[in-house]
């Protein structure tokens, strides 16, 4: 992570930016897959999971062009790190056992393919950033929290199937760009990130922020922050560190309420 700890953190002293440190390459790929049974565990928890719909994915730390993913078929709810399975650009299922959804592989992989720089991908058909992508449309930013996507997601038209086609995938992965989110209009959110932190908080305050748009077009005429301010504002709580440490609260609960995800 890049960022520069900013003022909002006013005793910071020095303190080094979380996950700057580089760790062996077996503790790190240990870590992440700790991280991404967690966060399907919160997205269990918030109701994202929708049958076998929806996948979180985290790169290898050493084998780039390889990602963990979960297996088709097993709840969010119950997701375990030995549930995990690690899978090339290819589709080879290369560790673990379990289902292999085609969706999960045509638009994970062709994601980290297109973005090198992104460690970890989440996609869900989650209610209201499916209910949101039926309208075409790119979130306004109306709150604080929106201001994170502010010039900073994408939107792909044209709903056409169940994204199983390389080339599909791939129009996902050109349609995102370099930015950390895309709607997937009639289909839902994809979040992306430099950690699993960050891509899980990314989708979960973009499914918040859809509800919140969706409730404030129903009440009335939303009120828009000044594109300088919601710049400014999208500097603070759009930052790779902002999302890393949003997550961090969700992750300490979840682990302690739900130890077995480590198993």
């Amino acid at each position: 992570m890049n960022d520069q700890v900013n003022d909002i953190v006013m005793n910071n002293d020095g303190m080094g930016i979380p996950g700057s440190d580089a760790l062996p390459v077996e503790e790190e790929r240990l870590q992440r897959k700790q991280k991404l049974a967690a966060a399907f565990r919160l997205f269990g928890r918030f109701g994202f999971d929708e049958g076998v719909a929806g996948h979180i994915t985290v790169r290898d730390p050493e084998r780039l062009d390889h990602f963990w993913v979960n297996p088709m078929g097993v709840s969010f709810k119950q997701m375990k790190v030995s549930d995990l399975l690690l899978v090339d650009h290819e589709g080879n299922v290369v560790e673990g056992q379990g289902l292999l959804n085609g969706a999960a592989f045509t638009i994970h992989s062709r994601v980290h393919a297109a973005r090198p720089d992104v460690i970890a991908a989440a996609h869900a058909h989650s209610v209201y950033g499916k209910s949101w992508s039926s309208l075409g449309r790119l979130l306004d930013p109306i709150t604080q929290d929106s201001c994170a996507f502010y010039e900073d997601h994408a939107l792909l038209g044209e709903f056409t199937g169940v994204v199983l086609d390389l080339d599909e995938g791939e129009r996902i992965g050109q349609a995102l760009g370099d930015k950390k989110a895309i709607i997937l209009q009639n289909h839902g959110l994809l979040t992306v990130g430099q950690s699993v932190e960050s891509a899980a908080w990314w989708y979960i305050t973009m499914e918040r922020s859809c509800q919140a748009q969706l409730m404030a077009e129903a009440a009335g005429t939303p009120k828009l922050i000044s594109p300088e301010h919601a710049k400014q504002t999208h500097g603070t709580v759009g930052s790779e560190l902002a999302g890393w440490f949003s997550f961090k609260p969700l992750y300490d609960v979840i682990s302690k309420e739900q130890p077995d995800l480590f198993d």
